[in-house]
């Protein structure tokens, strides 16, 4: 990639996940970009994010890739839906950038999470990220949505200390309707991390009238239980601190009235979790 494509100067943290950030890498050329997600070398970054206690175990540093391909109608950070709004960073900076807070993570039992956006769109680089992070003994998770889960090898697999998988809905329409895209090679990806013994936290987004239903609920808990491998479920109440971002990028929000859950309705969808024998949070 031609040096002056690439971003050296520009601040990678943010002061948190969703702070708007478009255009960052709008003048890569395609060509650039095919050849970036070819080698790893470059990631397309939308921040990092610092002192996060809610993406894996302790205190984590959070690397926030642009480039999704899941539409989600609740979704709080789609400018990260376009590769070309994140910045295009060499991996030699980010490693870098990941070194300041080396000793920090340890201090705290924290490490590196890899989120997005879906971080998979840019699999060889989360998976030289993982490497140089494993390197120097950090302890590394990926929060993904599984649907790339394939374009990992068995041995990459062993990069990712965890996985926190991200499961929206479990009946195939309703979750076509609420991403554009099929639940099955979520489903595939959870089964192959579960025969490969390799730990994994379920997280599910809560949202009133969206994701609420008993039934579906019962059929996602009851597959988790059934893995072996949930080392606990995180029940993540939907909120509105996304919204004016679908504003400003022009996109039509329909979920402008739905308020929170209820904690009576978070009580209910923890229980039906807990009663299959999984730690919830």
């Amino acid at each position: 990639m031609p040096p002056e494509e690439i971003n050296e100067s520009g601040s990678l943290e943010a002061k948190s996940p969703f702070e708007l950030r478009v255009n960052k890498g709008s003048k890569v050329s395609e060509s650039a970009i095919k050849q970036a997600l070819e080698s790893g070398d470059i990631g397309f970054i939308h921040s990092f994010t610092t002192g996060s206690a809610v993406d894996g175990p302790g205190m984590r540093v959070v690397a926030w890739l642009a480039g999704c391909q899941f539409r989600c109608l609740y979704c709080h950070n789609p400018d990260t839906w376009s590769l070309s709004n994140g910045m295009p960073v060499p991996l030699a900076r980010a490693i870098e950038e990941l070194r300041k807070y080396r000793h920090g993570l340890k201090v705290m039992s924290g490490g590196l999470t890899i989120s997005g956006g879906e971080p998979l769109m840019q699999d060889r680089f989360v998976v030289k990220l993982f490497t140089a992070a494993q390197g120097m003994g950090i302890h590394t998770a990926l929060d993904t949505n599984g649907f790339l889960g394939d374009r990992l090898s068995d041995g990459e697999l062993e990069k990712i200390n965890l996985v926190l998988l991200d499961i929206k809905t479990w009946d195939a329409q309703r979750h076509r309707h609420l991403t554009g895209k099929d639940v099955g090679p979520t489903i595939d990806f959870a089964r192959r991390l579960a025969a490969r013994k390799r730990p994994c936290w379920l997280r599910f987004v809560l949202v009133p009238t969206l994701t609420d239903d008993p039934q579906d609920i019962s059929q996602i808990a009851k597959f988790a239980a059934g893995l072996g491998n949930i080392e606990r479920v995180d029940v993540l109440p939907f909120h509105q601190l996304g919204r004016f971002k679908w504003k400003e990028l022009g996109l039509n929000y329909t979920l402008e009235n739905t308020g929170p859950p209820s904690h009576e309705l978070v009580q209910r969808v923890c229980a039906q979790f807990a009663t299959e024998g999984l730690k919830v949070y």
